[in-house]
């Protein structure tokens, strides 16, 4: 069975659908799927470059692991990332252990990637692989705007949603 999931800047009201890659990353696919609805704030990547994404406490039993792993996205890649409280909760990273979700000891971060020439290098610790588990198949021009304009107007107040798709392509 094909599964989409609608992947929304809601303040910004704009959506990309993105297609599961069951194929290449089942566990990390039934473990997003299983969980949805997802999100919270949004950011815009430091570090990363085109990239923007939600910090939600970790919800899977057990984590996924390694499938499908790149450290360098394309545009249109939807990433799962698994981090304890440790790594994010720096200075460096501008977060606080006071907000949600990094009072939980494990921290998943699911990203999107809206153009090219990315490198996920955290000059903390190193290279951060993550697990490839989506990609967008519709709406990729809408969203690679609403995140230029994150990147340019800020990200308060701005939330990125996750949720199942519902009708036809």
């Amino acid at each position: 069975m094909t599964r989409y999931i609608d992947i929304t800047l809601d303040k910004r009201g704009v959506t990309c659908v993105a297609l599961l890659l069951d194929d290449l990353a089942p566990r990390t696919c039934d473990a997003v799927w299983n969980a949805l609805p997802l999100g919270s704030s949004a950011y815009h990547a430091k570090y990363a470059r085109n990239e923007i994404y939600t910090l939600v406490p970790a919800f899977a039993d057990p984590e996924p692991g390694r499938e499908n792993p790149t450290i360098t996205p394309i545009a249109g890649d939807v990433c799962y990332f698994s981090f304890e409280k440790w790594q994010l909760a720096t200075a460096s990273h501008g977060y606080t252990e006071a907000e949600e979700p990094h009072q939980a000891d494990q921290i998943v971060d699911l990203a999107l990637f809206y153009e090219r020439n990315n490198l996920l290098l955290n000059p903390d610790y190193g290279f951060v692989p993550g697990n490839v588990f989506a990609t967008i198949v519709r709406g990729l021009d809408e969203i690679h705007a609403a995140s230029q304009d994150l990147w340019m107007r800020g990200v308060e107040g701005e939330t990125l949603s996750f949720r199942r798709h519902d009708g036809d392509l």
